[in-house]
């Protein structure tokens, strides 16, 4: 035992790797220039132009909104299709979405218009929402603060993101696949410089489907995961 801990010493002393720098970020949320949603054929012309930040926004920032709290609906899109136009349908299909599938958000879109307009297609009377529940696009700013914590090696991880903030999760594996080359979490990048050390816990990362989590079951699995593959954890 003392042997085998002394060669991952010795192999660690040879790797130099920048420590992790723990970040931390709000969001700054704007109505769009699009004008409001009433019926099913308005919101469907309003998507078509609609910026890609504000698809962004409706698909990928509702997980760190406060104000999104139906754990049924992951999107904004699929939650007004039940909630305001009592189309059941057309909320399962738009639930199912899961925008980190696609390439890029333009391929998003044209996804999100082909189920409109096959519901579109589908249905005799175009469904209507009351004036107080029309759809509103929004985007949103991501502001972003340095926590100046820092992780030094894989280890401790566990530790880490058991004490992170919904914040720096967020910023850390949802956010950054908009920021990393490879359209991956932070954890992933940093743990590509430790010498196939990480490879175990790479590979881990890679098979969340952290898409249909919030961001404490989220946390839940990362420090799971951390604490069996890295060890020396503590759970939360």
């Amino acid at each position: 035992m003392t042997r085998n801990r002394e060669n991952n010493r010795s192999r660690r002393s040879k790797v130099e790797v920048t420590p992790f720098q723990i970040m931390d970020c709000a969001l700054i949320v704007r109505i769009t220039d699009q004008l409001p949603a009433l019926n099913l054929r308005e919101f469907r012309e309003r998507v078509a132009d609609c910026p890609f930040d504000s698809i962004y926004h409706h698909f990928c920032e509702t997980v760190i909104r406060p104000s999104f709290d139906d754990p049924e609906f992951h999107n904004d899109f699929a939650r007004w299709a039940r909630r305001a136009l009592h189309d059941h349908v057309l909320a399962e299909r738009l639930e199912i979405i899961n925008p980190y599938e696609f390439a890029d958000l333009e391929e998003l879109r044209k996804v999100v218009l082909d189920i409109l307009d096959d519901r579109l297609s589908e249905i005799h009377f175009i469904p209507w929402a009351l004036h107080n529940r029309q759809f509103f696009f929004h985007s949103a700013t991501t502001v972003i603060f340095d926590t100046s914590l820092t992780i030094d090696s894989p280890e401790h991880l566990c530790t880490a993101i058991s004490q992170m903030t919904t914040g720096s999760l967020y910023y850390h594996f949802w956010e950054a696949r908009r920021r990393t080359p490879e359209h991956t979490d932070d954890f992933t990048e940093w743990l590509r410089g430790w010498d196939g050390e990480g490879a175990r816990m790479i590979k881990a990362l890679s098979k969340i489907d952290f898409y249909y989590m919030s961001l404490r079951e989220l946390q839940r699995t990362l420090v799971e995961l951390s604490d069996k593959i890295c060890g020396n954890g503590a759970r939360p």
